[in-house]
């Protein structure tokens, strides 16, 4: 899926933090506003910051987030609103380069405590095919970007070790900010960190031993997640999920199912299944989701980001003919 670009100006930024208008167009965690709720306030940009300050805060913090369940974080526009309750937050988490108008807020936002993920790890730059399979592949499918604006990938989250380092990351900022309450962020951190590194081993191991390393996706979300387990993500070249893919790629792929024993084409939760579909039915393939945890609803297999996680192991492993 594109990142799109559509920044709004500084100058209206300004305008609308100082009006403070508009409706909050986003769910919160809680349905307060930001500021003014006698604990530590965290505004987040979309679900998987939410989970890592809900976990790591615990009953210290109160967590809101910009990007509604169920709401595409790409496409989120940020209401006058929303600006204004971020500027009487403590704490902005964000991801930088996945929301491009939550960038633009942030950037002109006076809070204090500014957590950027993408400076707590390691980011690197991938296309439509990322893994072992991609690195055998001279040809460059054109026309897909799947970046932020650095050209890296924003999507860590999906990398459970990845993730863990974030968290770390999110426990030492919240114990510089709130110093009051930094033995409880230690010891949550920890309790996180050490969640994350029992899903990293149950991927390793649930992953090792599969019949194909490939697998089809509708959105270019698992490049993290396929390098970390020695697997190839092909995501449909130049296409949004809900698109129609070319016919050139559609005959790619059916090419490449059939060289590597590929069974499943994934597509996710927040969009339709179109695509998949489409790629599906041409090349004799079934259909599956495979969720990039975006945001959590009720079509969602699981309540929170370790049950969805654990779900897709579950689905790649089946697509994969784990042993």
């Amino acid at each position: 899926m594109n990142v799109r670009r559509r920044l709004i100006s500084g100058s209206a930024i300004a305008a609308v933090t100082a009006l403070g208008l508009g409706t909050l167009s986003a769910c919160s965690v809680t349905s307060a506003a930001a500021g003014g709720t006698g604990k530590f306030d965290v505004v987040t940009s979309f679900y998987p910051m939410a989970f890592l300050a809900e976990r790591i805060g615990g009953d210290h913090v109160h967590v809101s987030t910009l990007t509604s369940p169920g709401q595409e974080p790409h496409d989120l526009e940020i209401s006058p609103r929303q600006i204004a309750a971020m500027e009487d937050s403590d704490a902005v988490l964000y991801l930088k380069g996945l929301q491009p108008s939550v960038d633009q807020a942030v950037a002109q936002s006076p809070v204090r405590t500014k957590i950027d993920a993408t400076a707590l790890t390691t980011l690197e730059q991938h296309g439509t095919e990322v893994g072992g399979h991609a690195a055998g592949h001279e040809e460059e499918h054109e026309g897909h970007s799947h970046e932020s604006e650095d050209g890296k990938d924003p999507h860590i989250w999906l990398d459970p070790v990845r993730y863990a380092e974030v968290a770390e990351g999110v426990g030492r900022a919240f114990e510089k900010a709130d110093p009051k309450h930094a033995a409880d962020y230690r010891k949550n951190t920890a309790a996180l960190v050490k969640q994350l590194d029992e899903l990293n081993t149950d991927f390793r191991n649930g992953l090792a031993h599969t019949r194909s390393k490939v697998f089809i996706t509708t959105h270019a979300a698992f490049g993290y997640l396929a390098e970390r387990y020695g697997l190839t993500e092909e995501a449909i070249s130049g296409l949004d999920p809900e698109s129609e893919p070319s016919a050139a790629r559609v005959k790619d792929l059916q090419k490449m199912a059939r060289a590597d024993r590929v069974s499943t084409v994934f597509y996710e939760t927040l969009v339709s299944d179109k695509t998949a579909k489409t790629v599906a039915g041409d090349a004799g393939l079934k259909t599956d989701v495979l969720d990039p945890i975006e945001g959590i609803t009720a079509h969602s297999r699981g309540k929170d980001y370790l049950a969805v996680q654990r779900a897709n192991l579950k689905a790649l492993q089946n697509a994969l003919g784990a042993e």
